[in-house]
């Protein structure tokens, strides 16, 4: 059944849009790349599927030239599904690397969005030397996700913007000493501004393992330290949920913005300042 836009009940397609629609279909089983690329393949599955694609593709038109446009509608539908899946089937590794690279690129773009970002709020608060390790770490892994992704390893280059991300975002945050940038946020309610202060929590927990890996392998010192840091803001964090499940968001506020003060201590620690 074909439903209007506004879910209000069946709608009876004309014969101007299945007429059109037809011609999309015959274009796109016959002649387009995605056909070219079925019928290259080695995978039956994928032909079957192809041919079961024509062959809707014949009925649809049998029932247009009926008139009978709400069949041909319900067909053409059939038939476009069935014409996805065979492309799927023909190259899954394709499809698979295509969406990979849109990851990558998406992901690139958010990181580069928030660089930008961090720089106009570091010329603004006069702090752009306030952040140098985290700005060379996130330069360091965008550098190196386009090494991986030239030499064709995308999943481990989208790894490497996921802690460069974590990076560039814990870098803003941290701007917000003195008169700070979350205090010029406006939160309608303490329950939003403590989900607020959750994700700042997890940010920065992150950036522990992001920041510290390679110092805490090589330091079973610094180790112990970090994690003496981390336990205490896990214990924390723990009576800041706690609270917020009795409602008590103002006081659940403050316990979880110490919970990341102890993980920011973790971090300097390690030798590594980071402002907040």
């Amino acid at each position: 059944m074909v439903t209007d836009t506004w879910g209000q009940g069946p709608m009876v397609p004309g014969k101007e849009q299945t007429g059109a629609r037809l011609k999309f279909l015959e274009k796109l089983t016959e002649h387009s790349s995605a056909a070219r690329q079925v019928k290259a393949s080695t995978n039956a599955d994928a032909k079957a599927r192809h041919e079961q694609a024509r062959a809707l593709y014949q009925k649809a038109l049998s029932a247009y030239n009926a008139n009978d446009y709400q069949t041909a509608a319900e067909l053409l539908n059939q038939a476009l599904r069935t014409m996805f899946e065979a492309v799927r089937m023909a190259d899954p590794d394709k499809v698979l690397a295509e969406k990979r690279e849109r990851d990558f690129q998406n992901l690139l773009a958010s990181v580069n969005a928030l660089s930008d970002a961090h720089n106009r709020v570091s010329q603004e608060k006069g702090a752009r030397a306030a952040n140098s390790d985290l700005r060379q770490l996130v330069d360091r892994k965008v550098s190196q996700a386009h090494t991986l992704r030239q030499a064709g390893k995308l999943i481990e280059g989208r790894h490497a913007l996921d802690e460069a991300y974590v990076a560039i975002k814990v870098a803003i945050e941290s701007l917000r000493g003195g008169d700070t940038l979350v205090r010029a946020l406006h939160f309608d309610t303490k329950e939003e501004e403590y989900h607020y202060e959750v994700d700042r929590n997890d940010t920065h927990r992150m950036l522990v393992d992001v920041l510290l890996r390679e110092k805490m392998e090589g330091s079973e010192t610094i180790k112990k330290m970090v994690q003496s840091f981390i336990d205490k803001a896990a214990d924390t964090r723990r009576q800041a949920e706690a609270l917020a499940g009795k409602r008590d968001y103002d006081a659940a506020v403050k316990t979880m913005e110490q919970s990341t003060k102890d993980i920011l201590r973790a971090i300097r620690s390690a030798g590594i300042y980071i402002p907040g």
